[in-house]
Formats: structure tokens, C-alpha cells, sequence
């Protein structure tokens, strides 16, 4: 095998390798001059080819290339004489500017080990590092953003809880001040309503968030607050809850808690006209899907002569309301046993076309 210990035939073996490749390319010696270097290191660094071959490397350019960090590399390729992939330096380039170049060494040795070269490719990465700190810049921004919401999240909540606490205890004042027994069953009832929301907005706290909510607790703790605050001493009403594993959207869950708050009000103050032993309320949810099915029955007198309807009243009134904005429909049983009064959301649409469905 030809030897490649002099400069002619180092460069002439050099320049048949190196100089079309693609990416620059170049080739050292054992004194670590420059044997050759491929088309694309010239132009790219705009670098003269006269005044590069046989010159010292780390001269080439003023000394731009008189790089610590490339010393260090050359360095460990002739201690060690092993290879070196993806090294990374950042440096002001004489022509080019700050570039960040990613390199690739080798040590290669004739076999009688008369002379070696030390092979140099380079990559410009200086594109893809730019756009890495910009997206970094933005996620640091975007974490910045997102915590100042739920800094301000937070803020609106406790000021939110606070508000409801407010006009609760207003409520309570007025009920206890006004004369008339309708009017302190009106204000009470509005207080109940105005802690169902805010049982709501202690869940969205406590759960950190504001899309979805436990619908299981959440009717759980309502139904407890609902007993504490309306049940009396001497009414002996126990309200159960049976609410099956699941999360619906907050807004779903405020139109629930105000539908389960106006039904268990309701039970409370007509379907036990006098105390009873056993008298029970029982909230049921069940999931399916997509859908859903709320049930508040109690074992009650029922609402008397009046089947399948509601009667009319402002707890009637929302509940009719929220059940519309729920797309959900209500159906009533009433009868001896006790009132059973169902809200059930169904997505079912038919795909018949509108002939087929009026045949």
C-alpha cells in the first residue's frame, strides 16, 4: 500500500476524498496542517485554497480557528486515538459571524504507522440551536403566563368565595328580620341556592383546576350541606347519595348542584308534612357515556293529584329552566310511595332523513 508520508501524496490522496463532499471537510497532518480541504469548507467559511494548503490550522483566518475547545478536541484524538462525534462549539467566525458548528474527528493511521491524518467534518447547526432557544424563550414565557393565570385563577376564586359568603349571610340576615314566614322560607331557600354554587366553587378550588368536576363528592357534600342547614331537629329526613365514578364540565356541574338544590328544598318542606320515622331523600347519578341521569325521589305523600307534572313555583321555574340549558328532559312519578323526579341528558340524534321520520 502507497505510504502517504509526504505532503504531495497526502494531498493528492485528500483532495480525491474530500473534495466533493457536501457538508466542509478537512484533512490534517501529524503537525496539524492543512492537507486539503473539501470545496464546501472554502466556501462556506470563505477561507482562500492557496493560502489554506500547508498552512498551520489553527492560523488559518487571523487564528479564528485557534479555538480552545477544538484545541482540546485535536488534542484528545492524538492522546487517545479514538474517534470524536457531535462535538459542539459556538464562535465568532472572521466571515460568517457566531456560528455553532457541530464536529465530527477521526484518526487515521497508515499500517506501517509511517504517517497519520486527522479527519475534520463540520456541520453548521447554528438554524436548529436558534430555533431550540426560541422555543425555549417561549416555553419559559408560556410557563410565565400560565402562572400568572393561575395567580390571578386563584385571586378570582377567593374573591369569588368570599362574594357568595356575603350575599349567603345577607340572605340568613334578612330571614331572620322579616315578619313574614313566607318571606324567611323565600330568603333561606335563596341562601341554599347561592351555597350550591358555591359548593361548586370550593371543588373548582380545591381541585386546581376549571374544566371538570367530581360529580360523586360534589353531590356528596351538597346533599350534607343541604341536611345541616334544612333539616330541623325534630324532622329525623336522612338524604342519601348513590353517584356513580365520574366527572362532568364545571358549567354542567353548577346547573346540577342548583337542580339537586331546588328537588331536595322541595322534599324537605312538602313531602314530609309531619315527622316520621324513616323518611328519606335519595339522590342517584348515573353515567353513560356521554349521557346522564339524575334521580331525587323520597318516600314521602307524593305530590297529590298532580301526576307527571310539576307544579308551578319558582323552585318548579329553575328547574325547568336548567334542565332546558342542559338539554336534558324531566319526567316526574308521584304516587304513594313518594315523588320521584328524574333529569336525564340524552345526545341521541336520529340520522333518518325528516321524511322518514314523519312516515
Amino acid at each position: 500500500m502507497k505510504q502517504f508520508g509526504t505532503l504531495p501524496d497526502a494531498q493528492a490522496l485528500a483532495l480525491a476524498i474530500v473534495d466533493t463532499l457536501p457538508e466542509p471537510f478537512v484533512v490534517l497532518d501529524d503537525e496539524l496542517r492543512v492537507l486539503a480541504a473539501s470545496r464546501c469548507f472554502y466556501e462556506f467559511f470563505k477561507e482562500d485554497a492557496a493560502d489554506t494548503r500547508g498552512r498551520p490550522f489553527f492560523e488559518l483566518g487571523g487564528g479564528q480557528w485557534d479555538i480552545p475547545a477544538l484545541r482540546l478536541l485535536i488534542e484528545t484524538i492524538i492522546s487517545s486515538q479514538r474517534a470524536i462525534d457531535s462535538f459542539e462549539v459556538e464562535h465568532d467566525f472572521l466571515h460568517i459571524g457566531r456560528r455553532t458548528m457541530l464536529l465530527n474527528a477521526r484518526l487515521v493511521r497508515s499500517e506501517d504507522s509511517f504517517g497519520r491524518m486527522i479527519l475534520i467534518a463540520f456541520k453548521d447547526i447554528s438554524a436548529r440551536r436558534l430555533i431550540e432557544r426560541e422555543k425555549q424563550d417561549l416555553l419559559e414565557h408560556t410557563e410565565q403566563l400560565l402562572a400568572q393565570q393561575q395567580t390571578l385563577l386563584r385571586e378570582m376564586e377567593h374573591r369569588i368565595a368570599n362574594s357568595l359568603q356575603i350575599i349567603a349571610s345577607i340572605l340568613l340576615l334578612k330571614a331572620g328580620a322579616v315578619a313574614s314566614e313566607e318571606t324567611r322560607h323565600e330568603l333561606r331557600d335563596a341562601h341554599q341556592r347561592v351555597m350550591s354554587v358555591a359548593a361548586v366553587q370550593s371543588y373548582l378550588h380545591a381541585a386546581d383546576g376549571i374544566e371538570r368536576i367530581d360529580i360523586a363528592a360534589y353531590l356528596t357534600k351538597l346533599s350534607a350541606g343541604l341536611a345541616a342547614s334544612m333539616i330541623g331537629p325534630h324532622q329525623g329526613i336522612e338524604i342519601e347519595v348513590s353517584a356513580e365514578e365520574g366527572a362532568l364540565q364545571s358549567s354542567h356541574a353548577v346547573s346540577l348542584g342548583l337542580i339537586v338544590t331546588e328537588l331536595i328544598i322541595n322534599a324537605i318542606k312538602y313531602a314530609f308534612p309531619t315527622a316520621r320515622a324513616g323518611a328519606r331523600i335519595l339522590v342517584t347519578f348515573e353515567f353513560d357515556d356521554a349521557d346522564w341521569k339524575l334521580t331525587v325521589s323520597d318516600n314521602g305523600t307524593g305530590r297529590v293529584g298532580a301526576p307527571n307534572t310539576a307544579s308551578g313555583g319558582l323552585g318548579t321555574a329553575i328547574v325547568a329552566a336548567l334542565a332546558k340549558q342542559l338539554q336534558a328532559r324531566i319526567h316526574e312519578v308521584s304516587n304513594t310511595s313518594g315523588l320521584r323526579v328524574e333529569v336525564t341528558h340524552a345526545t341521541f340524534v336520529s340520522h333518518l332523513p325528516i321524511a322518514a321520520r314523519a312516515a
